[in-house]
């Protein structure tokens, strides 16, 4: 038999087939990576495309879901993983190719998918995206990775607790070294709760309903979709796994809204306040997008009060407009500059400002913000947030309370501000707020409060209240 009969035929070239699912979920993170885009908010009109085209049912939806925050919780520790199986640094590999093998490592280390349906699509879809070429490419590294569990790589890869502590929890549980430190310092030491409270970040966050009171109630939200009662707001109601808030009658009519029970805590502390001499005029000067202020503004209508809801944005102005639209008390929306307020000193009994910061205590929502945030990043919001807390203070009457808040945890941003204003503005003094949450625990020694999403199950808010004197 001669040579060429022995020689087999090339097999002939295939077509990758496209993956909808995949390619839904490798669009979602090439738009969080170059546009610098929010997966929350890329993920919904994609998933809705999707419906409409007729590519996805609600099992494909789940699934897209899982792989785009999945990829985004773990890019850390995946990171870590891929770059032990590749010969070069990771920043000589191209973002598509590193985006799919994110995709890939997460399938196979993060997903109940088998190991080759894992390899095969992950292979697939870069055979669509980035060519045969780089597709094999794709192939040996997943390869490679299937060759261990999670728990396996990252002893390989993570260095032993007892030598970098931090730099060991930052691979672990996929934050950046200088989140770790600073969220550890917030938390006051001890392995336990920063371990706790890392892998809570990395946790899919309930759906969480408000039942705007005199406009809706949790019985109406209760009978309309599978909930469970909020576990420390009277107006929350938590969402069953896979529930569509956006179906909800009182939902798309703005008489309920979805909204984090820390969040909702804040506002309820505010209104609960004790104040000294009249309660008709309330501000929240930092409104948009205006979940807090649609509460207040239902909590000032049972008491016969104004709010007044002031956003610099106009666009976000615009959203305040939308969620406070319908009700029953009387209110007004302004697009202003908090830190250059039209109003006069002494115009309020009641100020919230809810001031702009990193957004470390909602990692849990938006987990690409850990990468994107830089500990510089800090020292920008630190003069905003002092000016927005020192107006604020000038904004209420003497006896009157101002709520300053963060959805961060970080030091430099909660009491460093707080401590800081009071000493050089004088004439308001803390109030305790813990007693302001009712039946919620672990609120520290106070007088402000730090909830935290594994020991109140909430977003990261903190709060203090401050009482102008004089």
């Amino acid at each position: 038999m001669s040579e060429q009969t022995r020689r087999r035929p090339p097999k002939p070239y295939r077509k990758p087939k496209k993956d909808p699912v995949r390619m839904l979920a490798f669009e979602a993170l090439r738009a969080v990576d170059e546009r610098d885009a929010y997966a929350n908010l890329v993920l919904p009109p994609l998933l809705r495309k999707a419906r409409e085209a007729g590519d996805f049912d609600g099992r494909d939806a789940a699934l897209a879901t899982e792989l785009v925050y999945g990829t985004l919780r773990r890019q850390g520790t995946y990171d870590a993983i891929v770059a032990a199986c590749v010969d070069r640094p990771l920043r000589e590999v191209d973002p598509p190719v590193l985006d799919v093998l994110a995709l890939g490592a997460h399938q196979l280390l993060g997903t109940r998918i088998p190991t080759h349906a894992a390899v095969s699509a992950s292979v697939e879809l870069a055979r669509v995206v980035l060519g045969d070429g780089r597709a094999k490419f794709v192939n040996a590294v997943l390869r490679k990775i299937s060759q261990h569990d999670l728990e396996a790589w990252v002893e390989r890869v993570a260095p032993p607790y007892d030598e970098d502590p931090e730099d060991h929890l930052a691979v672990v549980h996929s934050h950046p070294r200088w989140v770790v430190s600073a969220l550890w310092d917030s938390l006051g030491g001890g392995r336990a709760g920063i371990e706790d409270l890392l892998e809570a970040d990395n946790e899919r966050p309930e759906v969480t309903l408000v039942a705007r009171p005199g406009r809706s109630t949790t019985e109406e939200l209760a009978a309309a979709t599978e909930t469970l009662p909020g576990r420390w707001s009277p107006y929350a109601l938590r969402m069953a796994e896979g529930g569509e808030p956006g179906a909800i009658e009182a939902v798309k009519e703005g008489r309920a809204g979805v909204q984090d029970e820390g969040s909702q805590l804040v506002a309820l502390a505010l209104a609960n306040a004790p104040l000294e001499g009249p309660d008709a005029r309330w501000l929240d000067g930092c409104a948009g997008p205006g979940g807090k202020a649609a509460l207040l503004a239902a909590l000032a209508a049972e008491r016969g009060a104004a709010l007044l809801a002031s956003e610099k944005q106009p666009h976000r102005a615009r959203l305040v407009e939308r969620a406070l639209a319908g009700n029953p008390g009387p209110y007004q929306v302004i697009a202003a500059d908090g830190t250059r307020p039209p109003w006069r000193p002494g115009s309020f009994d009641r100020v919230l400002v809810d001031v702009p910061c990193s957004g470390l205590g909602a990692l849990r929502r938006r987990p690409e913000a850990r990468w994107r945030r830089r500990p510089e990043d800090l020292d920008g919001f630190a003069p905003l947030q002092r000016g927005l807390l020192t107006e604020a203070l000038r904004a209420v009457r003497v006896g009157g309370v101002v709520g300053y808040a963060t959805c961060s945890p970080h030091l430099a941003e909660t009491r460093i501000v707080v401590d800081d204003v009071l000493k050089r503005t004088g004439g308001a003094e803390l109030v305790d707020a813990r007693p302001l949450l009712p039946g919620v625990p672990a609120l520290g020694e106070g007088p402000d409060v730090q909830l935290w999403p594994h020991l109140h199950g909430t977003d990261a808010m903190y709060l203090a209240l401050l009482r102008r004197t004089a």
